[in-house]
C-alpha cells in the first residue's frame, strides 16, 4: 500500500459533463473557470489510472506523479517545495550543474513534473521549457530530464519529443485584476499576455479595465504524455470591457500575412498602440502642471509612465528612427518618424536596444529601449510624447488612426474562420450568464 501522505494528493482523472442552454459538454473539451470557493491547492497532481479488476490491488510500485505550473516570481526551490521533493544535494546540483541550466529559464505557465517512489524519493524530474517548437519533423516538444545516477548524485539531459497540439477554451470575469481574472480561469500566463497585445490598440488596460469586465478565448495548448507542457496561440477571443464587446480572430491572408482581425473583418494592428509599456500607471498627464525640478507651472507635453528601471519599452507604431542619442532634459530619447503626419517621441531611457541606430525602420511593438531616469526625472519612468505635425498632443485623448481592413478577396476565406470560432465563443457566453444568474438567485 501507498503510504497515506500519498494517498491523499493521488487521484483518478474522470470526465464531467457540464450543462448550458441544452449543450453538454466533457471537461476534456471545455476548461471552464472553476469557482473561486475553495481556494486554489498549492500544487495538483494528476495521473489516470486503470482500475484493477475488482478484488485486486493497484501495482504498489506505480510512482506518484506531482505536477505544478511555474508562477510570477517562482524558484527552483519553490518548485521542489511545491512537489513534495527533499532529495539531498538536488538543488545543488541544479544550482550548479551546466547539463541543468535550463531549469533556471523559469517560464510562467509552463509545468514542472516529479515522479515519487513509495518511499516519496525522486525517480525523475522533468521541466518542459520549449513546448511546441518547430521542427524538421513538425512540432516538437523539449524537456530538461534529471535523474539519481545510483551514485548519491544526479544527471540532468535535454530530451525532446513530438509535441500534440490541442484547443483550449476558457472564460473569466474580472473582480480585482485581469492577471487574478486570468488565474481563476487557469490561463498561462502567456496567453494573458497575448490577450492584452491583441487588443491594446482597442483596450487601454491601464485604466480602461472595469470591475465585471469578462473575457471568452479559444487559445491553442501542447500536450505530452497527456499532460499540458505549455500554451500556443490565441485563436479567437471576445472580452467585454465597459459593456462594449471586442472581438480577435487569427487569420492569414491569401499572400501569407497572418494577423487578428475583428468579426467584420478590419485588423485589430491598429496603427498606433495605446501605450509603449505593459502594465504599468500614468504618473503624470498631458498638460500644465508643477514642474518636479524646476518647480513652476509649465506645460507637460506628453505623458509619463511610472516604471521600475529597465522595463522594456515598445514602439506604438511603425516608423523610422529620426533621432537616438542625449537631448537637453529628455536624457536618453528616441524619436520615431511613423507615417504621414504623425512621429512618437520616447525620453529618459536607461539604455537603448541593441543595435538600434539612426534610420533604422522599426515594427509597432518592436523593443526600442528601457526604462530609466536620465535627463530632468526624479525617478524612473517613460515620458511619452505623440506629435501630429511635429506638435505635442495628448495620447490618451487623441482619435488615433485606424489600420485598414481586408481586402475583399480574402473576404470568404475569414468569414469560413469567424464561423469555425465564434460558435465556441458564443456557448462560453452562455456559460458566464448562466453561471451569473445562479449567482444572484
Amino acid at each position: 500500500m501507498m503510504p497515506a501522505f500519498h494517498q491523499t494528493r493521488r487521484h483518478i482523472t474522470r470526465s464531467l459533463l457540464f450543462a448550458a442552454g441544452g449543450l453538454f459538454l466533457t471537461a476534456a473539451a471545455l476548461a471552464v473557470v472553476q469557482p473561486a470557493t475553495p481556494p486554489e491547492p498549492v500544487f495538483q497532481a494528476r495521473q489516470t489510472l486503470d482500475l484493477p479488476p475488482m478484488g485486486q490491488q493497484a501495482d504498489s510500485t506505480d510512482p506518484y506523479i506531482a505536477s505544478t505550473r511555474i508562477r510570477r516570481g517562482d524558484t527552483v526551490a519553490d518548485l521542489l517545495r511545491r512537489l513534495g521533493i527533499n532529495e539531498d544535494g538536488l538543488l545543488a546540483f541544479l544550482t550548479h550543474d551546466a547539463s541543468a541550466r535550463s531549469i533556471y529559464k523559469l517560464y510562467p505557465g509552463r509545468t514542472v513534473q516529479a515522479a515519487l517512489d513509495e518511499q516519496g524519493h525522486m525517480m525523475w524530474l522533468r521541466y518542459a521549457h520549449t513546448p511546441g517548437s518547430t521542427a524538421k519533423s513538425g512540432i516538437e516538444s523539449a524537456w530538461l530530464e534529471v535523474r539519481p545516477d545510483g551514485h548519491d548524485g544526479f544527471s540532468a539531459h535535454e530530451r525532446t519529443t513530438a509535441a500534440v497540439r490541442e484547443t483550449r477554451v476558457a472564460e473569466g470575469e474580472i473582480s480585482s485584476s485581469l492577471f487574478g481574472a486570468a488565474d481563476e480561469a487557469q490561463l498561462p500566463d502567456s496567453i494573458t499576455m497575448e490577450m492584452v497585445d491583441i487588443l491594446g490598440s482597442r483596450i487601454d488596460f491601464l485604466k480602461d479595465l472595469r470591475k465585471g469586465d469578462r473575457f471568452r478565448i479559444v487559445y491553442d495548448a501542447y500536450m505530452h504524455d497527456g499532460e499540458e507542457v505549455g500554451a500556443g496561440h490565441i485563436r479567437a477571443l471576445e472580452f467585454i470591457n465597459k459593456d462594449k464587446a471586442y472581438s480577435a480572430v487569427w487569420f492569414e491572408t491569401a499572400q501569407g500575412q497572418g494577423g487578428y482581425y475583428d468579426f467584420s473583418g478590419a485588423s485589430l494592428k491598429g496603427a498606433f498602440l495605446r501605450t509603449a509599456i505593459k502594465f504599468t500607471r500614468i504618473s503624470s498627464t498631458f498638460g500644465m502642471r508643477m514642474h518636479p525640478i524646476h518647480k513652476k507651472w509649465i506645460g507637460h507635453k506628453g505623458v509619463d509612465y511610472a516604471a521600475p528601471s529597465g522595463t522594456p519599452i515598445h514602439a506604438t507604431a511603425d516608423g523610422t528612427v529620426e533621432f537616438i542619442g542625449q537631448q537637453n532634459g529628455y536624457g536618453n530619447v528616441i524619436i520615431l518618424k511613423n507615417f504621414g503626419k504623425y512621429s512618437t517621441l520616447y525620453a529618459h531611457q536607461s539604455r537603448f536596444a541593441k543595435g538600434l541606430k539612426k534610420g533604422d525602420h522599426v515594427q509597432q511593438g518592436d523593443l526600442i529601449g528601457y526604462v530609466g531616469s536620465t535627463g530632468w526625472a526624479t525617478g524612473p519612468h517613460l515620458h511619452y510624447e505623440f506629435r501630429i505635425n511635429n506638435q505635442p498632443v495628448d495620447p490618451l485623448s487623441t482619435d488615433l488612426p485606424m489600420a485598414r481592413t481586408l481586402e475583399a478577396r480574402d473576404q470568404k476565406a475569414f468569414q469560413a474562420t469567424v464561423a469555425r470560432y465564434q460558435p465556441e465563443i458564443q456557448l462560453l457566453a452562455r456559460l458566464q450568464e448562466s453561471r451569473i444568474q445562479l449567482a444572484e438567485r
